[in-house]
């Protein structure tokens, strides 16, 4: 976590000085050896009367033998020394130098054994048969230090697992990431104005006392907000990458813990670092996790762990002093409508830079920082890439190209050609290629007229999006075919036109079904909830009929604050409501299988296609519908006009 030669230097000792506490394994197995060392140096059996001559020594030889071998040996005088036990006996026959233990299994009942023993002038005595040492041992010593070692070994699993100290309570050193990045503002792309609003953050750091000269109070917290996947966390380290200062990094779930009181003190933690090396940025990923608003479960206050967290949190953000040495605080989310409105005020998160999913331009320049590895094809057209990813994030690109050079790799290619890159979209778009998934020929059938009622109602009817692939080839979980349909640009506002539109080529496979077959399938269900909410959102949300006009029947809020929606109208204006939806779904409905009974010869063209080739491009689309229309010398209704983005883009960088 040092980012200095003298922090570096600190830390070594440190870890010289705590082997023991990083070892606590190591430490046991060393103390209870000295412990049993200890205990055999200072206690030895105890053989009741036994003289020193008689204990065990190197040169002794211990036999077993019967109670009649030892009566014998008793009445022939021959032992030197007998130790009574309670269940054995041990009889010693002392032969110059060496000394012969018999070992006899006590029989009860013998009532003449002293008496015989005391006449033939036998010394004898008791002993205690269970040895004192062993007896200790295993009956409190090791029962103790293996508690101990349970303990231990629990104790430090927790304390890796929940990043140090004891039980891991009041330590982030492992949870927070500190380094310099090496990124640069030229390393992010796509994201244009979110880097010029943070731009302005490098002078702060770089340049603190223009500002302080002037009276100027350094912003403190800066919060990006964007859908996953955008770049959040790149930009966050461009900015300290540019400004050449520590970049202390944390998760928000982070400092969540089943112990009270351990989240508020690794934020006191991760503060205290980042201020000793101030200028510094402390940046803060998902922090929704712990800033999430207190009053969302309608109390107003609590006592649980994340908001004393929270509470911590705004704590050290108004303990920020104006001084040369500025901490900035940068925060990530993609839910901002759930943050504590705390947060949010002037002098803690005073500044909220969106980061957005990028446009037609900024998908071709990430896609040229992701390709300075890949090895590319002459073929490859990054603009039309470009044109069928729209409204996929920075992270979706990035995933594409790498997906594209796994499948060239799989197939043993030397480069990237544009059909891998193509693929690769239709992967992230659509799903996996199920080719083991075989449907028979009538299912075939049945997804092929689908397919294509929603490709040709799609390229006739205007403010549809234009087609860009037709397949029948089983993708994902469940689709069985599917019609990839890509706009040119990300789309942030739609007209009733286009609505009506998107509500047609959802109902031209139903459409195509019922005028081809003559029965229709279960294959339509998704296309018809698609369409119904769509319906129900024009009445209900973006007032486009008449049935409630400007009135709003369905609000949009947000379920974690109000724990879902509230049906708020009449039951009158419900049963208008239904009816609008049906009856509008049927006006369209007839007006698509119109069109498909119009336009019948060319769907058997391309229905002809996709069985016998499973797939059909967009452009092979066109050409199929363009030369029906030309023999039947009928106007065009086809909306495609060409890459009518890639020409403004041009117009405008001329101008």
């Amino acid at each position: 976590m040092a980012l200095n030669n003298n922090n570096k230097n600190d830390s070594n000792k440190k870890g010289n000085n705590n082997f023991f506490n990083q070892n606590p394994l190591i430490v046991f197995a060393i103390f209870s050896i000295v412990i049993i060392v200890v205990f055999k140096n200072f206690i030895t059996p105890d053989d009741g009367m036994m003289s020193n001559s008689m204990n065990p020594s190197a040169n002794s030889v211990t036999k077993n033998i019967n109670y009649f071998q030892f009566k014998n040996l008793v009445k022939e005088g021959k032992l030197s020394y007998v130790a009574i036990g309670q269940t054995t006996i041990r009889a010693y026959i002392q032969k110059g130098g060496t000394k012969d233990i018999y070992i006899i299994k006590k029989v009860a009942g013998d009532n003449n054994l002293i008496a015989q023993l005391e006449a033939k002038k036998i010394p004898y005595g008791g002993y205690n048969e269970t040895n004192i040492f062993s007896e200790i041992l295993f009956s409190w010593v090791l029962p103790i230090f293996i508690f101990f070692g349970i303990w231990m070994l629990l104790a430090n699993r927790m304390q890796k697992n929940m990043g140090g100290g004891i039980l891991g309570m009041g330590s982030s050193k492992k949870l927070v990431n500190s380094e310099k990045p090496n990124v640069k503002f030229d390393d992010v792309a796509g994201v244009q104005e979110a880097k010029e609003e943070v731009k302005e953050i490098v002078d702060f750091l770089k340049h603190p006392d223009r500002y302080i000269s002037l009276g100027a109070k350094i912003p403190k917290g800066v919060l990006l907000v964007g859908p996953p996947g955008t770049g959040k966390t790149l930009l966050a380290k461009a900015v300290a990458g540019e400004a050449d200062v520590p970049f202390f990094s944390v998760s928000g779930s982070s400092f969540i813990e089943m112990f009270v009181g351990v989240g508020a003190s690794r934020v006191r933690d991760l503060f205290e670092n980042a201020k000793k090396e101030a200028p510094a940025i402390v940046f803060i990923d998902e922090i929704d996790a712990i800033g999430k608003s207190r009053a969302a479960n309608g109390q107003m206050g609590g006592n649980d762990e994340r908001e004393q967290t929270l509470n911590q949190l705004l704590a050290e953000m108004d303990g920020f002093s104006s001084d040369k040495s500025p901490v900035i605080v940068l925060a990530a989310t993609n839910r901002p409508e759930v943050l504590d409105a705390a947060l949010l005020r002037p002098g803690r998160f005073d500044r909220q830079v969106l980061v957005d999913k990028p446009d037609f331009q900024g998908r071709i320049d990430i896609l040229k920082v992701h390709i300075t590895d890949i090895k590319l094809a002459k073929d490859i057209d990054l603009k039309e890439v470009a044109r069928l990813t729209a409204g996929l994030a920075g992270a979706d690109l990035a995933n594409i190209i790498n997906e594209a050079a796994l499948l060239a790799g799989r197939k043993s290619k030397e480069y990237v050609e544009q059909k891998d890159m193509v693929e690769a979209v239709e992967r992230a778009i659509a799903g996996l290629e199920k080719k083991s998934r075989r449907i028979n020929p009538k299912e075939k059938k049945i997804v092929a007229y689908h397919e294509s009622g929603h490709a040709l109602i799609a390229e006739t009817t205007k403010g549809a999006k234009s087609v860009s692939k037709v397949s029948i080839i089983p993708r994902g979980l469940a689709a069985l075919g599917y019609t990839l349909n890509t706009p040119e640009e990300n789309e942030f506002l739609m007209q009733r036109h286009e609505l009506i539109a998107e509500i047609d080529v959802l109902l031209g496979g139903r459409g195509a079904e019922e005028v081809f077959l003559g029965e229709i399938s279960t294959g339509a269900g998704n296309d018809l909830e698609r369409a119904t909410d769509i319906v129900k959102s024009m009445v209900g949300i973006y007032g486009m009929s008449d049935v409630a006009g400007l009135m709003v029947l369905e609000k949009q809020r947000n379920t974690f604050l109000t724990g879902g929606s509230s049906k708020e109208y009449s039951e009158k204006m419900a049963e208008n409501l239904d009816s609008y939806v049906i009856s509008l779904l049927n006006e369209r409905y007839a007006i698509v299988k119109e069109r498909l009974e119009t336009y019948r010869e060319c769907i058997e063209r391309v229905v002809a296609e996709l069985r016998e080739f499973e797939t059909l491009d967009g452009s092979k689309l066109r050409e199929i519908i363009s030369t029906f229309e030309k023999e039947k010398d009928m106007p065009s209704l086809m909306h495609y006009e060409g890459s009518e983005i890639e020409s403004e883009i041009k117009d405008e960088k001329e101008d």
